[in-house]
């Protein structure tokens, strides 16, 4: 229909309005006076309403990947933390066998060696402390220890 200029004299207008009025769904203008009003869709509002909300739902979806990722390499972080404390641990002085659920404490001497004990860095009194605290630690059933101070 472009560029083909329209002859209004030759449209029949008769002819026009019954084509109107048996499909009235299929036509793009209101075909009775008391109809509805009928406006063209800006089909770039649409597309741009869209794609801010499909922009805003995948930058959701990315924070929310983000904090889960972050999530497991703090809890990667947490079992190679465990890991070493329980090699340290598992290599030092120990008199005692240590149970599960019960608190314990690591020093360093000024040697190197490391010690187990059950005597905390506030708990020695007078005496002299074997060495630098290291960690207050937990035995768990896995057999590896939780760092809790």
């Amino acid at each position: 229909m472009k560029g083909k200029k329209i002859d209004v004299d030759k449209i029949d207008l008769e002819k026009e309005r019954e084509k109107a009025t048996e499909l009235p769904g299929l036509i793009a203008f209101p075909h009775t006076v008391g109809s509805a009003v009928i406006r063209p869709e800006d089909k770039g509002k649409i597309k741009g309403r869209a794609l801010a909300a499909m922009r805003d739902q995948t930058q959701r979806q990315m924070q929310q990947l983000y904090r889960q990722a972050q999530l497991l390499a703090d809890q990667a972080r947490e079992i190679q933390k465990r890991a070493e404390v329980s090699e340290k641990i598992y290599e030092a002085e120990m008199n005692f066998e240590p149970h599960i659920g019960h608190q314990y404490h690591l020093y360093q001497r000024p040697e190197g060696e490391h010690l187990l004990s059950m005597i905390g860095p506030g708990e020695w009194g007078r005496s002299k402390k074997p060495g630098e605290h290291i960690a207050s630690v937990k035995l768990l059933p896995d057999h590896t220890w939780e760092v809790l101070e």
